[in-house]
């Protein structure tokens, strides 16, 4: 039987991953991020802020058997300059040799060909072996999905903004393009009691990255824990596995909700910020 703590392929890259994967900006220790290895998670994403526990944590890691995580780093550089400067960066942070994957960030289009060559001779050179990308504009993810140059994209998926069921997910068909979903909680605001319709039961973390598994285009869900708990939290996830139709029903009932309450315009500008800190 199919145990969510198997480790999956992300599409067509050959990287086997961990269904749920952390990221740098929350505050985990090292010891944290060695107990989640342990455990059995082996994805991490240093992402542009970057805690230099979680960081200790990832070397460590890396340093006794580099093949058993992988680690994805981002870039947010527009004029294609700072692109290898940063990443190398990084790489020296982390003390590792490459990148398994290379995030361009936040293109709402295309980015241009100077910024994806850009990206392509650190591929050449063996800094990065595989290139991602993210988006804020679901529609804009067709074009990337039908373009073989990018590998895997991170989308924002939740069940206050499902739109990727109808935007993103049906232009996937065999491109064997990998999928991360990120923002699972939506900032904490699926997590808030004052939040949740009248008579149903405030989701826990847990059950916000199960909605993100639960969909068969995701391969992996970005998680942010920022002490043991939250991670033991996400971690459940794997453990609770699916949602039944029932549980399905209801997440989505409150994502509704909260969205509602809070505002598609206010809760833009906090998506916006957030997203320009780190894909989580």
């Amino acid at each position: 039987m199919t145990s969510w703590w198997d480790k999956t392929e992300l599409g067509a890259t050959g990287l086997k991953i961990s269904r749920i994967g952390l990221g740098s900006a929350y505050g985990l220790s090292q010891s944290d991020v060695e107990y989640a290895h342990e455990r059995g998670l082996n994805f991490y994403m240093w992402g542009s802020v970057r805690r230099p526990a979680f960081g200790r944590g990832v070397r460590a890691i890396c340093q006794k058997d580099r093949d058993c995580a992988v680690v994805a780093l981002q870039t947010y550089d527009r004029s294609k300059i700072l692109m290898k400067p940063m990443l190398c960066k990084g790489l020296r942070e982390l003390r590792i040799d490459y990148a398994d994957i290379l995030i361009l960030s936040w293109w709402n289009k295309m980015p241009s060909e100077r910024i994806k060559d850009a990206a392509r001779r650190l591929k050449d050179q063996g800094l990065v072996k595989h290139i991602a990308v993210s988006c804020h504009e679901r529609t804009t993810f067709e074009h990337f999905i039908n373009d073989p140059y990018f590998e895997a994209i991170w989308v924002r998926y939740n069940a206050a903004h499902p739109g990727a069921e109808t935007d993103t997910f049906p232009h996937l068909g065999d491109s064997g393009t990998g999928v991360v979903g990120y923002t699972g909680t939506r900032w904490a605001s699926l997590l808030k009691p004052e939040l949740t319709p009248p008579g149903d039961q405030t989701p826990r973390g847990s059950d916000c990255y199960r909605f993100q598994l639960n969909n068969p285009h995701v391969h992996a869900a970005i998680s942010g824990p920022a002490n043991r708990l939250q991670l033991d939290e996400a971690m459940a996830a794997l453990d609770r596995g699916p949602l039944s139709a029932e549980e399905d029903e209801w997440i989505r009932r409150v994502g509704r909700h909260v969205k509602l309450k809070t505002g598609k315009r206010a809760m833009e500008v906090i998506d916006d910020a957030a997203g320009a800190r780190t894909h989580t």
